[in-house]
């Protein structure tokens, strides 16, 4: 009997151990399974719509903002060298701001009188620049039939001037809002330099590890010595190109040859575009100026040659291969960005294409032992 009675209380407590078991298995939280990598792309894509659409929604006041934040960052690495000489670094700053206002609005005063008087002979401009290039155009067969279906050559230059017009009322509309964002622009300047090593401090402080700190640290000196080298290396580079399309335009016979320096200068920072531009611009003045076609086509081919030797010759062997972007990859950026925010996008395209390369590399290619930033 003791025999049989502890046979059925082991299988009493067997059956409820493997009831407990059974219980404890149920309980038990499922492992989750692996998330979807197309919801995880089609959440990422979404994401990258709708942060796009905001930062085209907000132009106004984003463009201005990154503007001034890239040439902080510039004014404020060459105010850090300035403290050397016993300059803090908040008055070196200002005092590299105020020499940057003065030169932007020499600049934007140098360009008005020659834009204004383009604007006001514009009508006058297109016609005659029609008269001479028709010319040249009509040896091509093709386009001589193009121009016979379309009524003559008479009616492409009406509808060219018809056109001046409204072109020249959408570039004043746009006038004001961009003096909106000049204001928005200096503002942000002065108040970022004003606020730049509280600003670093807090973001390095934002970082509740020290590795965290030390990587924050190192992306930011990574990202201010990137585009204080660019911008200085680059604007000495496109400053000699200025020089030398001055002396292009003074022996092409183009009327004011400095204005051209200028524009080669400032269109040089737009890659791509900006050498495209002022290439057809040369292209225009010389047929505009001379009657032969050789004589109109020098400057533009002369411009274009230096430009193309600057480009692959002296800009890789000063700058190095530090700064050597996948080509496609700032024509996207360029199209992108000249699409988001026109102008200025075009000037930042480049800029903001470092800036993402240079976290990146910083990011992927981390010490594996921390280490302060030298």
């Amino acid at each position: 009997m003791d025999i049989a009675r502890r046979t059925t209380v082991d299988r009493r407590r067997k059956r409820e151990a493997e009831r407990e078991i059974a219980l404890a298995e149920a309980s038990k939280p499922r492992k989750r399974a692996g998330v979807d990598p197309l919801l995880t792309w089609s959440i990422v894509g979404l994401f990258v719509l709708a942060l796009s659409a905001a930062v085209y929604a907000m132009e106004a006041i984003l463009m201005p903002i990154a503007f001034a934040v890239i040439i902080g960052i510039v004014l404020g690495r060459a105010a850090d060298e300035l403290e050397r000489f016993g300059l803090p670094p908040i008055f070196g700053g200002l005092l590299l701001a105020f020499f940057f206002v003065v030169g932007l609005l020499s600049l934007t005063n140098a360009l008005l009188g020659p834009v204004t008087d383009v604007a006001r002979e514009a009508p006058r401009l297109a016609e005659g620049l029609m008269e001479r290039i028709l010319p040249y155009l009509k040896r091509f067969e093709w386009l001589d039939i193009a121009l016979a279906r379309g009524n003559g050559e008479e009616a492409l230059a009406d509808a060219i001037v018809k056109n001046a017009g409204p072109l020249l009322g959408a570039v004043a509309a746009s006038l004001t809002p961009a003096l909106v964002q000049t204001l928005i622009f200096l503002a942000a300047l002065v108040l970022f330099l004003l606020g730049r090593v509280q600003l670093r401090s807090t973001i390095i402080l934002a970082f509740a590890s020290r590795d965290g700190r030390l990587s924050a640290i190192r992306i930011m000196n990574a990202l201010e010595d990137a585009l204080a080298r660019y911008f200085s290396t680059a604007s000495l580079i496109y400053l000699a190109l200025g020089a030398l399309t001055m002396v292009i335009a003074l022996i092409g016979g183009l009327a004011v040859p400095p204005l051209w320096g200028l524009f080669a200068f400032v269109s040089s920072f737009i890659p791509y575009l900006g050498v495209t531009f002022m290439t057809l611009s040369l292209l225009v003045a010389g047929l505009m100026t001379h009657d032969a076609l050789l004589f109109a086509l020098a400057p533009a081919v002369a411009f274009f040659f230096v430009h193309l030797a600057m480009e692959n010759l002296l800009v890789p062997a000063v700058l190095g291969h530090r700064f050597a972007i996948n080509p496609f990859l700032v024509f996207v950026a360029i199209i992108f960005w000249t699409w988001m925010w026109g102008a200025v996008g075009a000037i930042l395209a480049f800029p903001l294409s470092l800036i993402a390369m240079t976290i990146f590399e910083q990011v992927v290619e981390a010490p594996a032992e921390r280490q302060l930033p030298g």
